[in-house]
C-alpha cells in the first residue's frame, strides 16, 4: 500500500483528479463568461479550493445527502452534479437543474442528493442536521455533508446544529472551509480562538483539522468520519484550511472602488500551493498513473465544460407562465 495515496486504485486517484479540474476550468470559465456580461447575476468562485470538495465527495455514496453554501459550485460537482445542468441554471436557462430559477446560489439536485446551495451564511446548517434527523428516523443508512465557512462558524445556527446532532448522535459530516476570510474580514478579527474545531469541544463531537490543499487528506478523514456516521457513532467537525483565489464576487473590485483586503502577495503565496498542481505531480511520483493519462483527461474536462457552455447558450429561457411551478416555500 503506498500511503502517499492511500491505496487507491488509479481509476480512483483520476477521478478525484477529474472531479479538481472539472470545478477549476468550471469556476474560470464562469468568471470570463461574468466578465463577459454574459451571466445574468453574480458568483461566487470555489477556485483554489477544489482539493475540499473532491476530496470529501470521493468518501459519498450517490444516495447521500449534501448541503452547500453561496460558494458551491465546487461542492456539487464533487457530489456528482450534472455540469452542463449547472452552467444552464447559472445562464438562468430552463435546461437548468432548477430551471433557472435557482441561479448560482440556489442549485439543487435531489437525484444525487444534493438538498441545496444556500445564500444566507449559515443557513445550511439547520437544515443539514435536520436532514440528518430524518435520516436516523428513517434508517436508511444515509450520512449528510453540511459545507460551510469560517465566518459562518460565528452563527447561532452553528452551535444550535451542533449541540442537537451530538444530543441526538445524527449522521452529519460538519465540513469547515477555513478559506481565512468572512467577505472581507479575516479571521484573525472575528475570533478568538485560531481554529473552529476549537469549539466542537463544547459538543463532545469528534474533530480535525486538515490540510485542504491536499485532496487525499481531506478524503482519509471525510471516509473515516462517514463510516462513523452510517454505523451510528454520530457527527464529526472537519475544518479545511484552504483559500479562496477569487474575490468574495465576481466584481467585487468594483463595488468596492477598488480597495483592496488582501495584498497581492498573500494570494500569491498561496497560488504557488495550488493543489491541482500538486496533486498531479504526487500521481506521477506515484507511478500509478500516466503523463498521458492526465493529458488526455484534462482534454476531456475542457472539452466536456465547452460542451456545457454551449448546451447553456443553446437553452430556451424559461417561459412567463412558468414562473410559479416547482417553487416551493419551507
Amino acid at each position: 500500500m503506498n500511503s502517499e495515496t492511500m491505496g487507491l486504485a488509479p481509476q480512483e486517484l483520476l477521478a478525484i483528479y477529474r472531479t479538481m479540474c472539472t470545478i477549476r476550468l468550471f469556476e474560470e470559465t464562469a468568471s470570463e463568461l461574468f466578465h463577459l456580461g454574459q451571466l445574468p447575476g453574480s458568483v461566487h468562485l470555489y477556485t483554489g479550493q477544489e482539493a475540499c470538495a473532491a476530496g470529501v465527495g470521493a468518501a459519498l455514496r450517490e444516495s447521500d445527502y449534501l448541503v452547500s453554501t453561496h460558494r458551491g459550485h465546487g461542492h456539487l460537482i464533487g457530489k456528482g452534479a450534472d455540469v452542463k445542468g449547472m452552467m444552464a441554471e447559472i445562464f438562468g436557462r430552463q435546461t437548468g437543474l432548477c430551471k433557472g430559477k435557482g441561479g448560482s446560489l440556489h442549485i439543487a439536485d435531489f437525484r444525487v442528493g444534493i438538498i441545496g446551495a444556500m445564500g444566507i451564511v449559515g443557513g445550511g446548517l439547520p437544515v443539514a442536521t435536520g436532514a440528518g434527523l430524518a435520516s436516523k428516523m428513517q434508517h436508511d443508512g444515509r450520512v449528510v455533508v453540511c459545507f460551510f465557512g469560517d465566518g459562518a462558524s460565528n452563527q447561532g445556527t452553528f452551535h444550535e446544529s451542533l449541540n442537537l446532532a451530538s444530543l441526538w448522535s445524527l449522521p452529519v459530516i460538519y465540513v469547515c472551509e477555513n478559506n481565512q476570510y468572512a467577505i472581507t474580514t479575516h479571521i484573525s478579527e472575528t475570533m478568538a480562538s485560531p481554529c473552529v474545531v476549537d469549539r466542537a469541544a463544547a459538543y463532545c463531537i469528534p474533530n480535525f483539522v486538515v490540510d485542504g490543499n491536499r485532496p487525499l487528506e481531506v478524503y482519509r478523514v471525510a471516509r473515516e468520519a462517514v463510516a462513523r456516521a452510517r454505523e451510528g457513532g454520530g457527527p464529526t467537525l472537519m475544518e479545511c484550511h484552504t483559500y479562496r483565489w477569487r474575490g468574495h464576487f465576481e466584481g467585487e473590485g468594483i463595488v468596492f472602488g477598488g480597495r483592496t483586503y488582501r495584498s497581492e502577495h498573500e494570494i500569491e503565496e498561496w497560488k504557488a500551493k495550488d493543489p491541482i498542481v500538486a496533486f498531479r505531480q504526487l500521481l506521477l511520483v506515484s507511478e500509478l498513473v500516466a503523463e498521458e493519462q492526465l493529458s488526455m483527461l484534462e482534454r476531456e474536462v475542457r472539452l466536456d465544460i465547452e460542451e456545457a457552455v454551449q448546451f447553456a447558450k443553446d437553452s430556451p429561457w424559461p417561459k412567463p407562465e412558468e414562473a410559479l411551478d416547482s417553487v416551493y416555500v419551507v
